[in-house]
């Protein structure tokens, strides 16, 4: 609230200003300057003692010292009432010097006088004295409001629950403040800021190049910073940051060091953990899910054996006895019976039944002849059953590649999986596997001319099969992308080659 000296109606709350000068004329002169101008109330002291005891007393808003006193000097007046004041809430002092005490009047606003006038000898200067000293109050006024901001900001930035701090920019960086929650990592504000190395030495050996990178190219351009980082307090252990500062008007002249930046350090441990947690558990969960999926496909490997060997050989041995039975009954010169045929042919369906739930169990060309060849069979078995134009490319530096059990039965079931999707929603005419080998990856399309996936699509959970192919692919550190549009859909399977399939 800035508060202005005006003349007032005796009603009204006056302005007491203590004059502290041994000469009684000049005393009266003061006197009569201020009655002039209305809205004063005179205090008066003629030792410095005297003086300053009223001033200490809180008496006076204001002071007007003269420099030469019988028993303390102007600047000893100022050092006392600083010393007894020492929170800067003393009220504000004016100096009256000599004609030619330019040098005390500039010592004197060194130590505290808000402002000074020269006392001439025509008395010039008692007219100065009202608008002088409603200037000085003005001021006080002003400096109190913006110590008391500075204040509840300070409070409210140390009650953050963060480290705040101020940085010049420019080829002279560093800091110039930061806030007591630098304790978190067991040292002082000013331990902080008198060694400028501290940050980078706390930062942990594994972050601390790209750490320190970031914050000095932050720094020295005044640029934004995002970084997370850990540090290492010194009590021990171990903190995750966020260090994220933006640069504002600052005080360093032109070019980069006009800013400095304000910035905080947010302490993140607990999110960090809580992320660490998360991604254990997923790769848990990924790694739970891959094992069952070897379960599932040893099973199946297990059931299709059990079936061909128990229920194909049962049924072939059927159809064996009734083919005898048939040609007993010509060898004996009479016709077999009708049954016989219409029973040899229901068990063929039989047996033709038990293969196609043996190959859809677990297709014995993958086991016999390899992932490439039971590619180009299941493409022949697409065409065969659902009438697609369906063909397979391997490209023969992809075929020379010599795939492990578990890689080639991934491999088989996501093109299955992308094959038996083109059949019940793309609504195609033609599908196309291909197969080429790259630099040091293995890829592999499925791609087909039909309506083209939705992006909402590729998003739904529930899209069980999508998910289930990507992470068959994230088990073995492959990359799985799916782009639809008119054209029709397109899955594409990267996959990283293991040291021993480089050849």
């Amino acid at each position: 609230m800035t508060v202005e000296i005006q003349p007032q109606p005796q009603s009204s709350t006056p302005v007491r200003v203590l004059i502290v000068e041994d000469d009684l004329v000049d005393r009266m002169a003061c006197r009569r300057a201020f009655r002039a101008a209305g809205g004063y109330q005179l205090l008066e002291a003629d030792t410095g003692q005297q003086g300053l005891a009223m001033a200490l007393s809180g008496q006076a808003d204001c002071v007007l010292l003269d420099y030469n006193l019988p028993d303390l000097t102007g600047l000893e007046f100022l050092a006392g009432l600083a010393a007894s004041r020492p929170g800067g809430d003393a009220p504000p002092v004016m100096m009256l010097t000599g004609a030619d005490s330019a040098t005390v009047a500039a010592e004197a606003m060194r130590r505290g006088a808000r402002d000074y006038l020269v006392k001439d000898a025509d008395g010039r200067y008692l007219e100065l004295l009202p608008a002088g000293i409603e200037r000085m109050l003005r001021e006080q006024c002003l400096r109190a409001d913006k110590q008391q901001a500075e204040a509840r900001f300070r409070t409210l930035v140390e009650q953050i629950q963060a480290v705040s701090y101020v940085a010049r920019t420019g080829p002279q960086s560093g800091l110039d403040y930061v806030s007591p929650q630098i304790r978190l990592l067991g040292y002082t504000p000013e331990e902080w800021l008198a060694d400028p190395g501290l940050l980078r030495a706390c930062m942990h050996p594994d972050d601390r190049e790209r750490a320190w990178a970031g914050v000095s190219a932050s720094r020295a351009g005044a640029l934004p910073l995002r970084l997370e980082y850990r540090l290492l307090p010194r009590g021990g252990g171990e903190l995750w940051v966020r260090d994220q500062a933006d640069p504002v008007p600052g005080t360093g002249g032109t070019g980069p060091g006009a800013a400095v930046l304000q910035g905080i350090l947010i302490d993140i441990s607990a999110s960090k953990a809580a992320e660490q947690a998360l991604r254990r558990s997923q790769e848990e969960l990924r790694r739970l899910a891959a094992h069952q999926e070897r379960i599932k496909e040893e099973e199946r490997k297990r059931i299709a054996q059990e079936i061909h060997d128990e229920l194909g050989g049962l049924l072939t041995g059927i159809r064996a006895y009734i083919l005898v039975a048939q040609e007993r009954a010509l060898a004996a010169g009479s016709m077999p019976e009708p049954l016989l045929a219409d029973t040899a042919d229901l068990v063929q369906t039989a047996i033709e039944t038990v293969r196609r739930v043996i190959t859809d169990l677990r297709p014995s060309v993958l086991d016999q002849l390899g992932v490439w060849a039971a590619l180009e069979w299941y493409a022949g078995q697409v065409a065969l059953r659902a009438g697609l134009h369906c063909t397979c490319e391997i490209d023969p530096r992809a075929a020379a590649l010599e795939l492990d059990a578990e890689r080639s039965t991934m491999l088989f079931r996501i093109v299955q999986e992308a094959l038996t999707n083109v059949v019940r929603h793309a609504g195609a005419s033609a599908a196309r596997v291909e197969a080429r080998r790259e630099a040091d990856a293995l890829c592999v399309t499925v791609s087909d001319n039909g309506q083209g996936i939705a992006a909402e699509g590729l998003l739904r959970r529930e899209s069980w099969g999508i998910l289930g192919m990507h992470e068959r692919s994230r088990s073995f550190g492959g990359e799985l992308a799916i782009s639809g549009g008119a054209g029709g859909t397109v899955l594409t399977l990267r996959l990283p080659l293991q040291e021993d399939n480089h050849g």
